[in-house]
């Protein structure tokens, strides 16, 4: 009996064939004997693959329907590289995931490593199919490759290889990841940006480098990878969860995370696989163009940038219709769709309700909403000089312009507020003068907060203008400021370049211009009226609540551990991302949970995790927030499973000295207190309270030109005038 049926998809594109297909068959059957991938054993002495088992996954087709353009030896060299992806995961599965050797699969994965060597350098002699197919596939691709496309593909290959050892961990001890995790590492995990990179191949188009870090084209393989993968879920559900007792899987983790029935768990996938096509769509259709704007995109980037597009578009179109064919996969008996006159509106009936629950808000019960306890198993300590803190920020933010009821910010709000107690208490050990700019920085935060809440909302070229503005005066040369904002970075950023050094402030500098611009996002969206995709919520609450920058600023992000590891840059090693992950997630959602009158009945906002979950689940506020209460004590109860199990393998796996241990000991301690400190500020402060909350939004909201609030850059009707009385 099956475990479920599988739910009607969204497919807005139909699938194409390349007419290639039939080469790249016999090409491919050739290409694995001869790497003896049909000849390797697994530990029981049974063949891993047979060509009989590699005739019927079909692996041409899945290449000819996902690369349906290219030329015959393109298609071929493609599938020979899926022919190894897939073989290295059944292989891998076989030989390290079914029999938990933890150690020799490191090993194993790292000597893998070197078959990826720059051209003209010397790689190792391949000593299993798995080594023999990945050198072959590398050597016959990098010669039409630039440096850049190498660097990322070896990154994602990388990422694919080494993320396996999660899921070996996770079925070592049982454990099945939250919901959060699961998307994150899945991405790394899962073959996707792996797939997305040979697209650039295939296209005979790679991404400019200089729009490769752009949030709107990172948005398209972010996208593109959770369409597949979460696809890919469903189909294989009853293969990996049934049968091989794997358990990363989204169908199970939303079994286990919301107690749901297997079909409940499939349906609320393939909603997610749904809007995160329609996001896809909305970045390509109006993100990219305005990028392309924005940034004098040639000809030749914008043709690279739309075959690209065109080639994701054309992979998940062509990747559902193989798992439709393929034996790998759970699709016995299934009803393909409705065909014939008419039936494309039902095909696309699924993204219809996708966007319908984008812009039709839940309605917005007036009232607190409760916030029941939440897990801590760390002591928040207050830093000794928070009265010097709480002494000088009302002053620093007169001095900055910053004191003003229309934002609601006064005096009185200040010290009600208590931000400065918030900062004393997110790390006690630092200097009374470090605490005084943390103080600062938290003020300057909340103000842009409110500030793009209540002015720029209604004002959005004005407040885009003044987000691409900023990051000018986060320089020793900057310019004279205009706006408070303005002024406030100015005299933060002296001040902690003075204090922080040169390594940290870029940093800092990095996470600012993110920040900056995942705030742009929330007001465009937010002018739209736009409720966002789940998935892409939390991916841009990590950076809105400013964990990266707090991070940057306190000393507690990953790059000055990784200084005395000796043993090259580990800051982007699995462990230590999901250390800081899951405190940067904790930090945005207890905001989330604490500000939600704030943000829902007062501001009228629709960037909150609670809001968010009410109009994807069609369920009440109170429902909605169990679920965030649940995420929330889960990103403590990873963070803490980090610590207490992943830290000591990943101290033992690269061999780190005392000095480095320690290091990286400090570095969880302050994360720590970085997160216990925040959650104990919410309920002593009053920014959050009802009676305040009336009390800052009696004064009238500016209307019209922004004012003092931007520069006269943004002021449209200021432009206009000048340009009529010129002419």
């Amino acid at each position: 009996m099956k475990p479920f049926i599988l739910p009607d998809f969204y497919l807005p594109h139909p699938a194409r064939l390349n007419p290639n297909l039939a080469y790249a068959h016999d090409h491919s059957a050739a290409w694995a004997r001869g790497m003896g991938i049909l000849s390797e054993p697994g530990p029981d002495g049974e063949l891993v693959w047979t060509a009989e088992r590699l005739e019927r996954m079909q692996m041409p087709l899945l290449c000819a329907y996902t690369h349906p353009d290219c030329d015959a030896e393109t298609l071929a060299l493609v599938t020979d590289w899926y022919v190894w992806v897939f073989f290295f995961d059944d292989d891998f599965l076989a030989k390290y995931k079914n029999t938990r050797r933890h150690g020799e699969a490191a090993r194993y994965l790292e000597r893998l490593e070197g078959f990826m060597a720059e051209p003209g350098s010397p790689a190792p002699e391949p000593g299993n199919p798995a080594e023999a197919g990945l050198a072959d596939c590398w050597a016959r691709t990098i010669a039409r490759t630039s440096p850049d496309w190498r660097r990322r593909m070896r990154l994602s290959t990388h990422n694919l290889m080494v993320e396996s050892l999660w899921e070996l961990d996770n079925i070592a001890r049982e454990r099945i990841a939250n919901p959060i995790e699961y998307i994150e590492m899945r991405r790394r995990v899962g073959g996707a940006p792996w797939s997305a990179n040979l697209v650039e191949y295939a296209c005979g188009a790679e991404i400019p480098e200089r729009f490769a870090a752009e949030r709107p084209v990172r948005v398209l393989c972010d996208t593109f990878s959770d369409g597949v993968h979460l696809r890919n879920d469903l189909f294989s559900y009853e293969r990996e969860v049934r049968v091989e007792g794997e358990n990363a899987n989204m169908v199970l983790v939303l079994e286990h995370f919301l107690h749901l029935p297997t079909q409940a768990a499939a349906d609320l996938v393939n909603d997610i696989i749904t809007s995160r096509l329609k996001q896809f769509e909305d970045t390509a259709e109006v993100d990219l163009p305005q990028l392309f704007l924005e940034q004098a995109a040639t000809a030749a980037e914008q043709l690279a940038l739309a075959r690209y597009t065109q080639g994701l578009q054309d992979w998940q179109a062509g990747g559902h219709e193989w798992h439709l064919r393929s034996s790998r996969y759970m699709n016995s008996g299934m009803n393909p769709g409705p065909t014939g006159l008419g039936s494309g509106v039902a095909r696309l009936a699924p993204g219809f309700r996708a966007q319908l629950k984008q812009h039709m808000p839940p309605p917005r019960r007036p009232g607190r909403l409760p916030v029941p306890q939440l897990l801590m198993p760390y002591r928040a300590i207050m830093h000794p000089h928070v009265e010097a803190a709480r002494a000088d920020l009302p002053q620093w933010l007169s001095a900055m312009g910053m004191l003003d009821p229309a934002v609601g910010w006064t005096a009185e709000s200040v010290r009600g507020a208590d931000l400065a107690g918030a900062a004393a208490l997110m790390g006690h050990e630092d200097a009374v003068e470090d605490l005084i700019l943390r103080s600062r920085f938290l003020g300057w935060g909340c103000y842009a907060n409110d500030l793009l809440s209540r002015v720029y909302r209604s004002a959005p070229v004005a407040g885009r203008e003044q987000l691409r503005r900023l990051p000018i005066f986060a320089a020793a040369d900057a310019p004279p400021p205009v706006t408070p904002l303005e002024c406030g970075l100015v005299d933060l950023w002296g001040a902690a370049s003075d204090r922080i050094g040169q390594a940290r402030t870029r940093r800092m500098h990095a996470a600012l211009r993110d920040l900056l611009g995942a705030w742009e996002q929330v007001l465009d969206n937010e002018t739209r009226k736009r409720i966002p995709d789940p998935v892409d919520y939390l991916d841009i609450r990590r950076i809105t609540a400013g964990g990266p920058l707090l991070a940057a600023l306190l000393g507690t992000d990953g790059a000055p551990v990784a200084a005395g590891f000796g043993a090259g840059d580990l800051s982007d090693s699995s462990v230590i991302r999901q250390l800081e992950g899951a405190v940067f997630d904790h930090l945005g959602l207890v905001n989330d949970l604490y500000s939600y009158q704030k943000e829902i009945q007062f501001d009228l906002e629709h960037h909150n995790l609670v809001y968010v979950t009410q109009s994807f689940l069609g369920c009440s506020r109170e429902a909605a927030r169990d679920i965030v209460v649940d995420l929330v004590d889960e990103r403590v109860r990873q963070f803490d499973h980090v610590v207490r199990e992943d830290l000591p393998v990943f101290c033992e796996d690269y061999r780190l000295s005392d000095d480095a241990r320690s290091a990286l000991d400090d570095h969880v301690r302050r994360l720590q207190h970085l997160m216990a400190g925040d959650l104990a500020w919410y309920p002593t402060s009053e920014r959050f309270e009802e009676q305040a909350l009336w009390i800052s939004h009696r004064a009238p909201v500016p209307g019209g030109s922004s004012g003092r609030f931007a520069s006269e850059l943004a002021d449209l009707r200021t432009r206009l005038s000048r340009s009529v009385a010129s002419s």
